[in-house]
Order: C-alpha cells, then structure tokens, then sequence
C-alpha cells in the first residue's frame, strides 16, 4: 500500500515538473521569436465578458500586451478609447484580443421591430384589435397616449380617461416589421385580428395598465413628442353632449 502511494505521488511530481518544463519552453521560444521585432501595445481579453456587456464594465477583464505585428488581428484595439456607449456583440473569450468589431451599438442587438427598454422600466404586453392601436399604424419606438373606458357601477357613471400621455413603444407584434436583407419580414405569430402592444412603464403604471386590460375597454392614439397634452383627461355622457 505505501508503495502504490509512493509510486503515485512520484508520477504527479514528475507531471508537474513537465508542465513546468514545457510552459519555459514554450515562453523562452516566444521570446526568442519576438526578439529584435518590433511589438505594439493591444488589448487582449484575460476573462470572459458576457454578449452585452457595456464597455465601461469590461475594463477588468481586460489586459494591455504586446505584441509583434506579424500576431495582431485586423482591426485590434490599443485601448477604449472613442468606445464609449458600445457594447460586447458576442461573448468575448480569454485569450483573443479584442478588436473593434466586437464592441457595436446597443441598439443592433436588439431584435427586429423593438427598441431597448429605458433603464428602471418594466415593460408589459397589452392584446389589443388594430383599430385601437391607429389602425395598425403605431411601430416600436413610438409613443403613444393610453386610453382606458370603464363601465357604469353603483357608484359612478361610465367615463374615458386619458390615463397616460406619451408612452414609449417597445414593440409591436402582428403587423410586418422591417427586415434586414435576407431576413424574414413576417410577424410573429399572434392571436388571429389582434396584436401584441407591449410598453415601457414603471411598475405602479404597469400595474394600472393591467388593472385596465382585466375591468375596462382600452385604446391607443399616436402621441408624437410634441403632442398637445392639455384639455380634460376624463369624459363622462355629462361631458359628452355638453
């Protein structure tokens, strides 16, 4: 027994004087390779930075080497500088030096027919006829004004709000979206006659756009930035006829 031990502790100190061995080989042949040429300063990935990652975050992830001309990538980048507001287009892996096609708007990974969400927002998904929603005419990244008629109870008489002015669109399923060449433009599919609206909105108003969809009849009007927003909010039958 105390021989098969010592027999296995000898293997694994050899294993690991090899690997030690091997690893001086390898640098001491780099640096002879690189000896006399000249080297430039890039960046190179030393952590895995996730799909989507912001290049204010990556920074820790990263690491200045240099390098000969005959090793740098088309397109590597000496630092971050003017990168500012890009973000990871795929997920970056250690090793690979990081090149300027890598690092892309926000906006390009978002899919076909929506727009990023607004940080601190919630979006939520209201089904709703064309003809509420401009007869189909109302895209991602678009706003909209909210609309929302409840019924007459024992307490109060049937009435339409204005409920919310200039809500941000962030996609719209059920009507054609534009498409990239060689892409499908064709919806996703929805329930028949309807659409999928979903918006930006914090969670007390999602919560009431919620309530609406459950109690009440809701519509949309195209509500452009520069949309009036004054006069009632509310109209009864009082209102109405007056």
């Amino acid at each position: 027994m105390k021989l098969r031990l010592l027999t296995a502790l000898v293997a694994v100190i050899l294993a690991a004087i090899g690997a030690f061995l091997v690893n001086g080989y390898v640098s001491a042949a780099d640096a002879r390779a690189y000896a006399g040429a000249e080297t430039f300063d890039v960046l190179v990935v030393t952590k895995a930075v996730p799909e989507g990652t912001p290049v204010e975050e990556m920074a820790k992830s990263l690491q200045v080497r240099s390098l000969p001309r005959s090793a740098l990538a088309a397109g590597v980048l000496a630092d971050l500088a003017g990168t500012t507001g890009r973000v990871a287009a795929i997920e970056l892996q250690p090793g690979e030096q990081l090149l300027e096609s890598r690092l892309v708007d926000p906006a390009s990974l978002q899919p076909p027919g929506t727009v990023p969400l607004p940080e601190g927002m919630q979006e939520v998904t209201i089904q709703l006829g064309p003809d509420r929603v401009v007869g189909g005419r109302v895209a991602a990244g678009d706003t909209v004004g909210f609309f929302v008629t409840i019924a007459a109870d024992e307490a109060t008489a049937p009435a339409t709000h204005l409920l919310f002015h200039k809500v941000l669109v962030t996609s719209i399923q059920g009507a054609p979206v534009a498409a990239a060449e060689g892409e499908s433009s064709e919806a996703p599919p929805v329930p028949a006659g309807s659409m999928l609206v979903t918006l930006a909105l914090n969670a007390v108003d999602s919560q009431k756009v919620i309530f609406a969809a459950e109690n009440g009849s809701i519509w949309l009007s195209n509500a452009p930035q520069d949309a009036d927003e004054t006069g009632p909010t509310s109209v009864s039958t009082k209102e109405l006829f007056q």
